[in-house]
C-alpha cells in the first residue's frame, strides 16, 4: 500500500498513477474522505475519553449533589465513547479497505499504456536465418515430443488442458536449468530457499495478488490457503511483522518453488505445447533494500537476468513494461523477452519489478536505521520459468535433424552432454 501521508500531501500524483494505470479516478477521492473521517473519529474519541478519565477522578470528591450531576454525565459519556470508538473502528476499517484497492504509484519513467505500449530498452543476441541454413524450424512441441521429452497429450488426460509432462530428456533438461539457475544465483549472493506453495490469505494479499490478479489465483476454500502463482509471495512475507537491521541489508533470496496459474482470460492464447500453463517450476530471485537502493537493486537484478539469458545463448529483447500492464504492486518492471522462431516474436521470460514500499507496508516489514523506524522497500525479478526457456532452448537451439544444441552453460549440469537426440519410435 502506499503512504497516506503521502496521499493527502499529493493527492494528484495518485490521481495521475491511477490514470495511466487504467484503473478508477475516483478511488483517490473516497479514500481522501474516508481518512479524514477516520482521522477526525479518532480525535473526537479522544477527547470523550480524556473527558471520561477526567470525570472519574471528580466524583470521589464531589458532594452528594455534585456526584449526582457526575454521575449522570458519567452515563451519558459511556455511550458517547461507546459510538464514537464504533465510528472510528467503522472509518479506520473503510480506509483499510480502500486503501488495499490502490495500486503502487507508477514511476515517472513508465511508458503510460496498455500491454502493447512498452518501450523497447535494448536488443541483444543474433536470430537465426533457418532459411539460410536449409530447413523449416518446427516448434517445441514437436521438437520436444520427438526428443521423448514433453508429453502434453497424457498430461491432458490426468488433469485437463495446460497441464503436461517432462519426461526423459526434458525432465533432466529442467533439473539442469534449475541447478544452473541457483549456481548463478548463489554465486552472486542470493541465499537459496525452497519455499511453500500454499500460503494464508494474508501473504496473499500482502504481495498484491488478490486486487485484479485474484482471478488467476487457485484458492481452496475448505482450508482457506491460496497456491502461489510465484515464490515471491512467501519470499516476501518470510519477513514479515519483522524489523531488519539497516546494517544487515540488502537480503537477497533465490527461491526455487512450484507455481499455479488459472490463466483466466487467455482462452485460445498459447493453447499448443507448454508456453502458457497451469503448473509450472520457477527460480526467482527476491531483495530487501533500503528504500534509497530500491532502483539500483532493480538495475541489477535486469543485469542477472540478462546473464542468465546471455548464457542460454538466446536472442532477446529488454523492455519497459507499460504502466496499464504493471500489476498492482510494482512501481516499475522490465520484462526480457526471448525470441520465439516458430511464432516470428519475442515472448516473455523474466520480469524483474520495483515494489518500493508497497508491499513491504502490508506485510509490515521495517527496517531500523539507528533509533529510526520505517518500511523497507520490496524488489522481484525472475531468473528461470522452467516450461517458457524450454520452449526458447528447443526452439532456438533445434538442428536439421530434430536434435537440440544444449548451450555450454548447461552442460554440466547434463553430464557433459552437448546434443539432446530424437529417441526411437
Amino acid at each position: 500500500m502506499i503512504d497516506l501521508r503521502l496521499l493527502r500531501e499529493d493527492p494528484d500524483r495518485v490521481r495521475a498513477s491511477q490514470r495511466a494505470r487504467g484503473e478508477d479516478v475516483a478511488l483517490v477521492d473516497s479514500l481522501l474522505s474516508a481518512d479524514e473521517r477516520r482521522r477526525s473519529s479518532g480525535v473526537r474519541f479522544d477527547e470523550l475519553r480524556s473527558e471520561q478519565k477526567s470525570l472519574g477522578k471528580l466524583v470521589p470528591k464531589a458532594t452528594p449533589d455534585e456526584r449526582a450531576e457526575l454521575l449522570k454525565r458519567a452515563e451519558q459519556l459511556k455511550a458517547e465513547v461507546k459510538d464514537a470508538e464504533a465510528a472510528q473502528n467503522e472509518a479506520d476499517e473503510e480506509t483499510k479497505r480502500l486503501l488495499l484497492q490502490l495500486g503502487n504509484l507508477v514511476h515517472p519513467d513508465v511508458p503510460v499504456g496498455g500491454e502493447e505500449d512498452f518501450v523497447v530498452l535494448e536488443t541483444h543476441g543474433t536470430i537465426r536465418d533457418f532459411g539460410a541454413e536449409g530447413f523449416e524450424p518446427k516448434d517445441h512441441l514437436e521438437l520436444g515430443e520427438a526428443l521423448g521429452a514433453i508429453d502434453v497429450e497424457r498430461g491432458a488426460k490426468v488433469s485437463g488442458s495446460r497441464f503436461y509432462y517432462l519426461t526423459g530428456v526434458g525432465a533432466l533438461l529442467e533439473l539442469a536449468l534449475v541447478n544452473a539457475a541457483i549456481a548463478q544465483a548463489t554465486e552472486a549472493g542470493f541465499t537459496p530457499m525452497l519455499t511453500p506453495a500454499l500460503v494464508r490469505p494474508r501473504a496473499m494479499e500482502g504481495t498484491g495478488f488478490l486486487g485484479q490478479a485474484a482471478e488467476n489465483v487457485y484458492h481452496l476454500e475448505k482450508d482457506d490457503y491460496y497456491l502461489v502463482g510465484t515464490s515471491e509471495v512467501p519470499l516476501a512475507a518470510y519477513h514479515m511483522d519483522e524489523i531488519l537491521d539497516a546494517d544487515k541489508l540488502p537480503l537477497r533470496y533465490a527461491g526455487f518453488s512450484p507455481c499455479f496459474r488459472r490463466e483466466a482470460g487467455t482462452y485460445g492464447k498459447d493453447t499448443r505445447g507448454i508456453f502458457r500453463v497451469h503448473q509450472f517450476d520457477k527460480v526467482e530471485m527476491f531483495s530487501y533494500v533500503a528504500p534509497e537502493d530500491a532502483e539500483n537493486e532493480h538495475k541489477r537484478l535486469l543485469e542477472w537476468e540478462k546473464q542468465w539469458l546471455t548464457g542460454l545463448e538466446l536472442p532477446f529483447q529488454v523492455i519497459d513494461v507499460a504502466s496499464g500492464d504493471l500489476g498492482a504492486s510494482a512501481s516499475r518492471k522490465f520484462d526480457c523477452e526471448a525470441w520465439i522462431p516458430t511464432q516470428g516474436k519475442y515472448r516473455e521470460l523474466t520480469s524483474a519489478s520495483n515494489c518500493e514500499g508497497f508491499q513491504a507496508r502490508r506485510l509490515a516489514v521495517r527496517m531500523r536505521d539507528g533509533k529510526k523506524v520505517q518500511p523497507l522497500a520490496t524488489l522481484n525479478g525472475t531468473l528461470c520459468a522452467v516450461p517458457r526457456t524450454i520452449v526458447a532452448i528447443l526452439e532456438n537451439h533445434q538442428l536439421a535433424d530434430g536434435s537440440v544444441r544444449v548451450p555450454e552453460v548447461l552442460r554440466p549440469y547434463l553430464g557433459g552432454r552437448e546434443l539432446l537426440e530424437p529417441v526411437a519410435k
